[in-house]
C-alpha cells in the first residue's frame, strides 16, 4: 500500500486531456483527477460518451494507461442544495452521473461538496451560515439539515449501490466545512459510502490545523487536495470573514479564473488570506508531517495538486507544488 501522488486537472483546461497527462507525468506524479460537472465543465471528461459506451470507456481509461497514470478521482464540485436555477438541479444530476460514471469506470472516488440551502423554503438564494450565537440561525440550520439530509441519503444509496465513495470538500459556503460540522452530517446522515475529501487549504485560512483535523476525522478521509493558503498580514485587522471584496474586473486581463467560464471576486489589496502554490506557505517540513499524519490513518490514499495561486502560471504552479509534495514523500516514507 502507498499514496498515489497527483494533480487535478481542472487548471489545465486549456490543453487536451492527453497534453495534461503529459504535463503530470513529465513532473513525476502518478495520479490525475479530472472534473466532470458542477460549478465548471468538463473539457478532460465526455461524461455523456463515457455513460453511453463501453467502448468509449475502454479507450478513456487506456489514455491513462498509455502514460501510467492512473484516474484517482472525478469532480464534481458545486452545490446540489441551492434554490439557484443555475446551481441546484443541474448540480445534483452532474453529481449523480458522476457516480454512475465512476462505478461504470470503477474510479474508487467521487470528489463533491455538501452543499448549502437557503435559509426557508421560499429562499432565493444559498446562505451559509456560521456563528449562530444569537439564535435565530440555528432555526435557519434546522431548515437546511431538512434539505440537506433527504438528500444525501439517497446519494449515499446510489453510491453503495455502485461502488463509489463520495468525499465532500470541507469547503466554506457548504453545510458541513469543518470536522465538526461534518460530524453533526454523519451523525444525521447516517452514510456508509460518503466521506471527507481532505483540503488543507481551506482548514488553513479558517485557522484550523489540518494535522489536528486529520487525527479527528480518522477514517472518514477518503480522498486528499494537496492546497497551500498563506494566511497574510491583513488578517490582523481584517479577521478571516472579511466581506470587503470587489465584483470580477472588467479587463479579463486581470481577471483570477477558478474554472472555464468563472472567475474570483476582486480581492482586497491586504487580504487576510490567499491561496498559494504548494511549499509557498508552509515548507517541505510541513507537508512530511501532512503525509505521515495521513498514513497512519490510511496508507492508500490518492493525494491530488490542486493549482489556485493566481500568481503563478499553471505549469508553474504544479511544478512547484510537485517539487513540494514529492519532496514531502521522500522525506516521509509516505
Amino acid at each position: 500500500m502507498a499514496f498515489t501522488y497527483g494533480a487535478y486537472t481542472a487548471c489545465l483546461q486549456d490543453r487536451t486531456l492527453e497534453e495534461a497527462l503529459d504535463v503530470l507525468a513529465g513532473l513525476g506524479l502518478t495520479g490525475a483527477e479530472v472534473n466532470t460537472g458542477g460549478f465548471i465543465p468538463s473539457p478532460h471528461a465526455p461524461v455523456d460518451l463515457l455513460l453511453a459506451s463501453e467502448r468509449a470507456r475502454r479507450d478513456y481509461l487506456a489514455v491513462f494507461a498509455d502514460r501510467g497514470m492512473a484516474l484517482t478521482g472525478l469532480t464534481v464540485s458545486g452545490n446540489p442544495l441551492s434554490p439557484l436555477p443555475s446551481e441546484g438541479l443541474g448540480h445534483a444530476e452532474d453529481l449523480r452521473r458522476t457516480i454512475e460514471l465512476a462505478g461504470a469506470l470503477e474510479v474508487p472516488e467521487v470528489v463533491a461538496m455538501s452543499g448549502t440551502p437557503g435559509t426557508d423554503p421560499g429562499a432565493r438564494y444559498p446562505a451559509w451560515i456560521v456563528n449562530p450565537w444569537n439564535g435565530i440561525e440555528l432555526e435557519i440550520l434546522e431548515h437546511q439539515w431538512s434539505v440537506a439530509v433527504p438528500f444525501w441519503k439517497r446519494i449515499d444509496a446510489l453510491a453503495r449501490e455502485r461502488d463509489v465513495k463520495v468525499a465532500l470538500e470541507l469547503h466554506p459556503r457548504n453545510i458541513a466545512f469543518s470536522p465538526p460540522s461534518f460530524e453533526e452530517f454523519v451523525e444525521r446522515v447516517e452514510p456508509t459510502h460518503i466521506g471527507v475529501n481532505l483540503d488543507p487549504s481551506h482548514l488553513f485560512w479558517q485557522q484550523m490545523e489540518p494535522i489536528d483535523c486529520i487525527e479527528r476525522l480518522g477514517s472518514h478521509i477518503l480522498h486528499v487536495h494537496a492546497k497551500d493558503t498563506a494566511v497574510l498580514a491583513g488578517a490582523a485587522t481584517r479577521g478571516v470573514l472579511d466581506t470587503d471584496f470587489g465584483p470580477v474586473p472588467e479587463d479579463p486581463a486581470q481577471r483570477t479564473p477558478t474554472g472555464i467560464g468563472h472567475w474570483c471576486s476582486t480581492w482586497p489589496e491586504d487580504p487576510a488570506w490567499r491561496f498559494v502554490a504548494l511549499g509557498e506557505g508552509h515548507d517541505v517540513g510541513y507537508w512530511t508531517r501532512f503525509l505521515q499524519a495521513l498514513a497512519a490513518v490510511d496508507a492508500d490514499l490518492s493525494i491530488n495538486i490542486e493549482h489556485e495561486d493566481a500568481a503563478l502560471g499553471r505549469i508553474e504552479g504544479i511544478e512547484r507544488g510537485a517539487r513540494t509534495l514529492l519532496a514531502a514523500a521522500e522525506a516521509s516514507g509516505a
